[in-house]
């Protein structure tokens, strides 16, 4: 379970999403500067790329990024994607990439959203655990900058690319059909309702709110994928320029307390939530208890090694 979003204002863009799992794994803010050696299961290496802020698990001394931005202010994040993630076998012709490497590729080679669309053009994701420890997740991912969103799923006949008017993603179903859903949610509305369904009864609101009676409020993946385009599209900011607090407000709608989800291995909840504010190039980390960390890229981007938050 998690949720990713994008929002765009006149000055700035804020992207961020929510982790909703059983425990942390001891995830960190990991900054990858600009000369830390990338090397490729398939044997690419990049031994110069764009510098990666984000939250990751350092595994081997190689950053396994949840979500991250690059220092041009592009923004990627994996979220699970069950049954429906179909990776393959490497293809001649294409850059095989692994789940776990996708956003350190993205990130690291492209600076623009247009770019990174022709990268993933030319991916096949493949079949390949980072170890039989640690096998692969099923994942899709939500790629943004300034100018929109890409969601990319590697299904069974390949790797898909679509365009994301909404900013949102969340699990499953596969995003057409997410979007396509918020088709039954049309009539809703922040405003109270105009007029009722008749005019014999008196059928006045007797609440504030009632303009999104039907908004799903629990947290399936469908129901967190329509109450965070709502609230996305509806949220009001003060002078028109988001904060990172008003996006985290944003996630707040979406947020799992724990003990509401069942999971595999206990009770999922938002371990954290983040937003990389591509205005300002700093990244954030708010978790479940409270604690804010965050990061920027003026300190160590042009080095050779990771540079972990405390």
């Amino acid at each position: 379970m998690c949720t990713a979003l994008g929002f765009k204002t006149e000055n700035n863009y804020l992207f961020g999403r929510t982790l909703d799992v059983c425990s942390s794994d001891g995830e960190k803010i990991v900054l990858t500067p600009e000369n830390f050696p990338l090397v490729f299961r398939d044997g690419t290496k990049l031994q110069k790329h764009r510098a990666i802020l984000g939250t990751a698990c350092v595994v081997g001394g190689l950053p396994l990024y949840y979500d991250a931005m690059n220092a041009d202010g592009l923004c990627m994040a994996g979220l699970n994607f069950p049954d429906n993630a179909v990776y393959h076998k490497r293809q001649d012709g294409k850059i095989n990439v692994a789940p776990f490497e996708i956003i350190l590729y993205i990130l690291g080679k492209c600076g623009t959203l247009r770019e990174a669309r022709a990268e993933l053009e030319k991916l096949n994701v493949c079949d390949i655990s980072f170890s039989d420890k640690l096998p692969h997740t099923p994942l899709h991912w939500m790629i943004g900058d300034g100018t929109g969103e890409l969601v990319a799923e590697s299904v069974a006949d390949g790797l898909k690319v679509y365009d994301n008017p909404s900013g949102v993603l969340t699990n499953n179903p596969p995003f057409p059909q997410q979007l396509f859903n918020l088709k039954n949610y049309s009539r809703l509305s922040p405003y109270n309702p105009r007029k009722p369904f008749t005019d014999k009864l008196d059928l006045q609101p007797y609440s504030r709110g009632m303009g999104a009676l039907g908004l799903p409020g629990d947290w399936s993946s469908p129901s967190r994928f329509v109450r965070a385009a709502f609230v996305k599209f509806n949220y009001l900011t003060e002078g028109g320029e988001a904060t990172e607090n008003d996006f985290f407000n944003m996630l707040d709608a979406v947020k799992v307390p724990n003990g509401c989800v069942e999971g595999a291995n206990g009770f999922q909840y938002t371990v954290y939530s983040c937003c990389c504010d591509t205005g300002n190039l700093t990244y954030t980390m708010k978790t479940y208890g409270g604690a804010i960390h965050s990061a920027d890229f003026k300190s160590g981007a042009d080095g050779t090694r990771l540079i972990t938050a405390d």
